[in-house]
């Protein structure tokens, strides 16, 4: 089978090595840090299958115009991606649909955003696409509006509301299915770390980190959760006439009071997907196709490897506000298996690699317990350097302690 992956980030980089154990993959447009990428533009390129990374283009419609020209694509249509493209809309699917979530309010100026504010902290949501970058957990009215007028005066990422959400308390937890329009087949928990700085401190970014299985997070509960957050928006999309095929993924809270959804995003999670692809062992394609098709993933068990996973992102100097572009990237080359090397943010000078993003690349190991893991991947960072290289140094810490 002939795969075309599209999208240019380390998500697309890593379900490229994982699709191309058993079959021919491209990446458009892909980065010169991905193997196998090409400049043509995915409808002119002759594939058995297309996979598409980002949420740009399933937002725009990128599915529609494929599959009207009877050509598999794996990802929702236009209307059912817009559960990630409005926060507004996601926020109303999860009341139709029941899906527990925190309070929240739409609003379209700073005085009424203050108004809704129920309680410090609070969450201030950008309704749009803003890359993981469009939301502020204020901690007082001056962080409120400050937030507010960012969003909603200054338009940082463009016109649109803002949703005003309630704070909730708890572990955070990322939970990815493959849907068929009838059905949701979890993969295994993930947990992601959106803080620049350790200790969850400092402003969000696309991801820093991640890792794979939440140890306190095992196979039965992942189909209790399963239950909860994605086959009920799965139901809700096949009875408004909008079957969601593709990947449904949800970013919880687990609360005291039960497990809650953040956010939903309606395509494979970046870093989540550097963490949880390494450990699958079925064929990815093979489900990704039969996910194209209606029931198609009746019966399907996935496979996973019992090892751990784990993902450290290195991201540019002056991430996430001012990325600083062009610093050369060294010892890429010693970076070799059992690690997995994904590239994002980089861009090519005279044959060699600099950096040309925030998040600029990714190092994922694979051991028998987080601890392991964690020691590989971080060992495997400290191969790599640029000029005014940033990480976390606590990307599964938790999963490491909760283990020992």
């Amino acid at each position: 089978m002939k795969i075309c992956v599209v999208g240019s980030g380390g998500r697309e980089h890593a379900l490229a090595t994982v699709l191309r154990r058993h079959h021919e993959v491209v990446v458009t447009p892909g980065n010169p840090g991905i193997p196998g990428s090409v400049s043509t533009p995915a409808t002119e390129l002759d594939a058995d299958l297309y996979v598409i990374g980002p949420e740009a283009p399933l937002v725009g419609g990128l599915v529609d115009a494929l599959s009207a020209a009877g050509i598999a694509a794996f990802g929702p249509v236009a209307a059912a991606a817009r559960l990630e493209g409005s926060k507004a809309y996601a926020k109303e699917v999860m009341e139709a649909a029941g899906v527990p979530t925190g309070g929240w309010e739409t609003v379209e100026n700073v005085e009424d955003g203050l108004a809704a504010v129920r309680g410090y902290p609070t969450v201030i949501k950008f309704d749009g696409l803003a890359a993981g970058k469009g939301v502020v957990i204020a901690t007082d009215e001056a962080a409120a509006r400050e937030a507010l007028e960012q969003f909603l005066v200054e338009r940082r990422f463009g016109e649109g509301q803002v949703v005003v959400e309630e704070f909730l308390e708890g572990e955070e937890l990322s939970l990815l299915a493959l849907c068929d329009g009838e059905r949701a087949v979890p993969m295994a928990s993930a947990q992601d770390y959106k803080r620049i700085f350790d200790g969850d401190e400092g402003p969000n970014t696309g991801g820093m980190g991640s890792y794979c299985p939440v140890p306190s997070v095992d196979a039965e509960r992942v189909a209790e959760l399963s239950a909860i957050v994605h086959q009920p928006i799965v139901d809700h999309f096949a009875a408004v006439g909008t079957p969601f095929h593709g990947v449904l993924y949800a970013g919880l809270m687990m609360t005291a009071d039960g497990p809650k959804v953040l956010e939903y995003n309606t395509r494979f999670g970046d870093p989540e997907t550097q963490a949880v692809l390494p450990r699958l062992r079925s064929d990815l394609a093979e489900l990704l196709l039969a996910a194209t098709n209606a029931g198609g993933l009746e019966g399907r068990e996935l496979d996973w490897d019992p090892r751990c996973a784990v993902t450290v992102v290195l991201a540019s100097a002056g991430y996430p506000d001012s990325p600083r572009l062009g610093d050369p990237i060294s010892g890429l080359e010693l970076i070799a298996a059992p690690l997995e090397l994904t590239c994002a943010g980089v861009a090519d000078a005279d044959g060699a690699l600099v950096t040309a993003g925030g998040r600029v690349l990714n190092i994922t190991a694979l051991g028998e317990t987080p601890a392991a893991a964690r020691a590989a991947a971080y060992a495997g960072v400290e191969l790599v350097e640029f000029d005014g290289k940033q990480m976390r140094s606590d990307i599964a810490l938790r999963a490491e302690e909760a283990t020992q």
